[in-house]
């Protein structure tokens, strides 16, 4: 069976500072490949990008759905920025409505991602550590409850982002982003949900 795949976000899924093939969204691809299945990725992400400038990315990009698989993980750099809780929410209903779109009006083939904290990484050093995981948990309980109401998957790839501070081989080489150790975590995470999907 070949299997349509969209991810759509920023640097995490992009895979900021890791080869090609240990993005997590290729990952995912690999092991599905396992199973048996051909997934054709297509990625709509850049490091940096905020709620809408990933819909600004969106519009530039050849979008050609409906794929059998949309996944949607943003939100770190509205955090990062200082920006306001409530307009994430807003931006982030307005992405998870265009995934669901994308998927052929589908929402349960929609995985939504929460953000990782990136407190932990040698990159926050001398910051408010505290601040920034209580942050990321606000913005998280944001795209949780979105996800819930519209019917979507979720799958939280937080608590092993925090497993970053003790173990350094979770960091890729920038000191900031997961290594593709912690990618593969991901997508260990998200293959039943993807196995659903592609029955």
């Amino acid at each position: 069976m070949n299997l349509r795949y969209l991810a759509l976000g920023d640097s995490y899924t992009i895979g900021e500072s890791v080869e090609e093939a240990e993005r997590f969204p290729n990952q995912l691809a690999a092991l599905l490949a396992n199973e048996g299945l051909t997934v054709e990725v297509k990625i709509i992400a850049r490091t940096g990008w905020t709620t809408d400038e990933l819909w600004q990315g969106i519009q530039a990009e050849n979008v050609t759905p409906p794929y059998d698989m949309v996944s949607l993980l943003i939100g770190v750099n509205n955090q990062y920025r200082g920006r306001d809780i409530e307009e994430y929410r807003e931006g982030f209903v307005f992405l998870l409505n265009k995934a669901i779109e994308y998927a052929g009006g589908d929402v349960k083939r929609v995985i939504v991602f929460s953000i990782p904290d990136w407190g932990v990484t040698p990159f926050a050093a001398g910051r408010n550590t505290t601040q920034i995981a209580s942050e990321i948990d606000a913005f998280n309980q944001v795209n949780l409850e979105e996800s819930q109401i519209a019917g979507a998957h979720y799958v939280d790839v937080t608590p092993v982002s925090r497993m970053a501070e003790e173990d350094p081989t979770l960091v890729a080489g920038d000191g900031l982003h997961p290594s593709g150790k912690m990618y593969a975590e991901w997508a260990k995470s998200a293959l039943p949900i993807a196995l659903g999907i592609s029955k």
